[in-house]
């Protein structure tokens, strides 16, 4: 397998990238951008959306240079069977992109012309190949257009082609490079897309992980813990990490899936030092920002879980944000802001409200986090569960029972009318020495929808009351699933939008209503009789 030839980084996409990756693809494919068969911006924003960790960037001296586009697929008993690349990406969109399948297609690779040749493309491939292990994928599938046949249509089939490429007698820029990066050839597909170059033919490649573990025979199973975490002075940031690595690693020898901490459980950190006013305060908070995360973050690769690490102060240019970091086992962070915010919040610490809300795909499940008052808000928790949310973590921080009943009550309504589990951790005892903090009342849960298939009151665990502890709770996502699908009642089916609609105007869009909508629409579906992977 080849390496760079100069330094390339190879790290996610985020939002910010688009308005170059769009560019990129069409530097990259100047015929294909000529008969408009690139990526829109409609696209790329989907893929973000419904599979983040598998849209690469490429970048060398801070400059992207190349792209990768990938998601995860089900296709049956037959793998290796005929498709297009309209129907196994949903004409582009990802949209059935599914967790739980066994293979990961690459749908693109785009590299700058002034950079090929240079490593870029084989770094996206380790980087993919270094996903499939880490998402424990069986395989890697993609179909590669066969680049040079229109030379040689009038004297071979594709196949013969294809397989001469195999043999070294012919050089394919597209699948002598796969061959090269371990990939092996399968078959060759006619009407993959649409490409003068190649006559609409492709091969189909595979990677198979050498790692791969299948799934273990019976329920899909998850094990949290949520930690009722106890306010207490501390000396230093030091101090207040080994606090935190206490319980993440008691958590991990409870073989623990996910660790959720409170909201604002950092906010102890003000008890060694010196603040005149609760706006100063959290301010000073925040300067902790990249410490914090990358503490959180060492702690989930360390012990190999994922870690909703509370929420956290940042301050962005004159906004501040109460944020949540999703750490998980790979290395990677996502945030997610408290989008509505207490009066309490806004009148001493000066608190804004975020603006974007999305469901995040981690080894084990797909979660959301709305903090405290988020989930008292029924439409931010509908906005999760359209996306796929299987558990919401609710980090939370109230003063009084009162406070923490309305978190209780509103998040056991989301578990029942979105039939999802919803997790709850919060903050006990107190900081005399902090304004704004003197005291805390919690009691860590894990609610269920309310069936059959559930512990009889809808609470899968809960904890004692004001008292630190972790809670440890094993949930069957099978159980879920099913009774969605086949439960006494079934609200997510039942939902009638001929009579309400909910019109989020949330960053990041949905996929077209139509499959037409923007580039790529018109490309060949799948043949007649051949399935597509939706």
């Amino acid at each position: 397998m080849t390496k760079p030839a100069f330094p390339v980084v190879v790290r996610q996409a985020s939002r910010a990238d688009v308005p170059g990756l769009l560019e990129l693809n069409r530097v990259a494919y100047p015929q294909m951008a000529s008969e408009n068969v690139v990526w829109g911006e409609s696209h790329l924003l989907s893929h973000l959306r419904v599979f983040p960790h598998g849209q690469l960037v490429a970048e060398h001296e801070g400059r992207v240079v190349g792209a990768a586009s990938t998601l995860i697929v089900d296709l049956g008993r037959n793998p290796l069977r005929q498709h297009t690349w309209s129907g196994i990406t949903d004409s582009g969109y990802f949209t059935n992109h599914d967790p739980a399948a066994d293979t990961l297609y690459g749908a693109d690779v785009y590299v700058h012309p002034e950079a090929r040749g240079q490593g870029v493309g084989a770094a996206l491939y380790e980087a993919r190949r270094q996903l499939c292990r880490r998402l424990n994928k069986r395989r890697i599938l993609a179909g590669g257009r066969l680049w040079g046949y229109h030379d040689f249509a009038d004297r071979m089939s594709p196949e013969e082609y294809a397989q001469r490429a195999v043999d070294g007698e012919i050089r394919d820029l597209v699948l002598s490079f796969q061959l090269r990066e371990g990939f092996a050839l399968r078959k060759v597909m006619p009407h993959y897309l649409r490409d003068p170059r190649s006559h609409n033919y492709a091969s189909l490649i595979e990677w198979l992980n050498p790692d791969y573990r299948p799934a273990p025979a019976g329920p899909r199973k998850v094990r949290l813990a949520c930690v009722q975490h106890k306010m207490r002075k501390v000396s230093s940031f030091e101090d207040f990490a080994r606090q935190v690595a206490y319980f993440v690693d008691v958590a991990a020898d409870y073989q623990a899936d996910f660790v959720l901490l409170p909201e604002l459980f950092s906010v102890q950190l003000l008890s060694h030092l010196q603040a005149r006013t609760p706006k100063e305060g959290i301010l000073q908070l925040a300067e902790y920002g990249d410490k914090f995360i990358e503490t959180m973050r060492q702690l989930a690769l360390k012990y190999g879980l994922t870690l909703i690490a509370g929420s956290h102060p940042v301050r962005e240019g004159e906004r501040l944000l109460n944020r949540c970091h999703i750490c998980l086992p790979g290395g990677q962070v996502f945030a997610q802001d408290k989008l509505h915010i207490t009066p309490n919040e806004r009148r001493w610490w000066g608190i804004n409200g975020g603006r974007q809300l999305s469901a995040i795909e981690t080894p084990k499940a797909k979660i959301g986090v709305l903090i405290c008052y988020d989930v008292e808000f029924p439409e931010a928790a509908r906005h999760l569960a359209d996306e796929g949310a299987e558990i919401i973590f609710v980090p939370f921080c109230t003063d009084n029972r009162q406070g923490y009943l309305r978190v209780r009550y509103c998040a056991q309504a989301r578990a029942i009318e979105n039939q999802v589990y919803v997790a709850l951790a919060g903050n006990v005892g107190n900081l005399p020495d902090v304004a704004n903090m003197d005291i805390q009342y919690s009691q860590a849960a894990v609610l269920t929808p309310s069936d059959m298939a559930f512990a009889r009151d809808g609470v899968a665990a809960e904890a004692d009351s004001s008292e630190e502890t972790l809670l440890i709770c094993d949930l069957d996502l099978d159980a879920l699933h099913h009774s969605r699908n086949e439960g006494t009642v079934t609200p997510r089916l039942d939902r009638r939008p001929d009579l309400f609609k909910i019109v989020s105007t949330l960053a990041a869009p949905g996929a077209p209503s139509s499959p037409g909508d923007g580039p790529l629409g018109d490309q060949p579906a799948a043949p007649v009789g051949e399935p597509t992977a939706s």
